[in-house]
């Protein structure tokens, strides 16, 4: 009986040590709505980064509602900058798969399978790996009625949500012609002209009545004189303190915000490397020159952008 209870006892000390140490080895990080480092006050959602503070080649990550109810769950080659590779799932608050998709550095993969959140198939659409990720091909679209409205890539395409809704024809799984579309929430809207997939022209009308035309439908923020001579203005206007100057090396990564008009604002530290330089290029960050903003079908947007700054000794 005593060397029963004996092996129970080890047991759930084991456990418990077990227990402690997975805990200690991963991360949770707050998140804002842009996805950029939050409070435990101000956050809508979390990630959890499995086995942050060990050494690997690939992390395990789920991102989480406020709720608590699973999010997302994929891998990523890299636990400081999302990079995902491999196969990876979205889920809806309800529980419900919101779709399904392979990653090869960071882009989509293979096939992916969607559905409407009562659980209702959606769509299936090819991507490439060697091409631009909204070049998938629809293969197959279903309305929420269950028509197949597009099937083995040719059909109308007719999606609607609580935000916006798109149409168009669909022509060996690519658009084709005259696209139109509306964004419920900021009051404009657009059309496309497309040829075999590829965009020829596009016009959005915002609330104002003003007209962008753009040839590319989403545009990055960049520098204004080009990112090898933003790159340049961090190098030489980096301090790092004489006492350390020779002995600290390694990788800052921080994100932050270009705004509409193309402001740097709320620059954040993701991972630091301390002896102040950290706090040297938050100050570098705010005291840099406009960048071109980041633009959706022709309107300018807030962005969230993220910033590796290398220091060698």
């Amino acid at each position: 009986m005593k060397t029963f209870l004996r092996l129970i006892f080890l047991i759930l000390i084991s456990a418990k040590s077990f227990s402690q140490n997975t805990a200690v080895t991963n991360k949770l990080i707050y998140l804002d709505s842009l996805w950029t480092p939050s409070n435990e006050d101000n956050y809508k959602y979390t990630r959890l980064i499995e086995a942050y503070y060990t050494d690997k080649e690939s992390y395990v990550y789920r991102d989480f509602y406020r709720s608590g109810k699973l999010k997302f769950i994929a891998i990523t080659l890299d636990k400081d900058i999302i990079i995902k590779d491999g196969q990876a799932v979205s889920y809806y608050e309800n529980g419900n798969k919101k779709y399904t998709v392979n990653y090869v550095k960071d882009k989509k993969s293979g096939k992916e399978f969607s559905w409407y959140e009562n659980g209702n198939i959606k769509s299936e659409i090819d991507y490439s790996a060697e091409k631009k990720e909204e070049e998938g091909k629809i293969n197959n679209f279903w309305n929420t009625e269950k028509e197949r409205i597009v099937a083995d890539g040719n059909g109308y395409y007719f999606d609607k949500s609580e935000t916006n809704e798109q149409s168009g024809q669909i022509k060996n799984g690519v658009p084709d012609g005259t696209w139109t579309g509306k964004d419920f929430k900021k009051k404009s809207n657009f059309i496309e002209m497309y040829k075999n997939g590829e965009l020829i022209s596009g016009l959005t009308t915002d609330s104002l009545n003003i007209k962008h035309s753009y040839g590319t439908k989403y545009l990055r923020p960049s520098p204004k004189n080009g990112m090898n001579s933003f790159y340049s203005y961090i190098g030489k206007s980096m301090h790092i303190p004489l006492e350390v100057r020779n002995k600290v090396s390694g990788k800052i990564y921080l994100t932050f915000i270009v705004d509409e008009e193309g402001n740097l604002v709320e620059p954040k530290i993701i991972k630091g490397i301390g002896y102040g330089i950290d706090e040297n290029a938050i100050q570098l960050i705010k005291e840099a020159k406009k960048w071109n903003p980041g633009k959706i079908r022709g309107v300018p947007v807030r962005a969230l952008y993220t910033l590796p700054i290398t220091i060698t000794k």
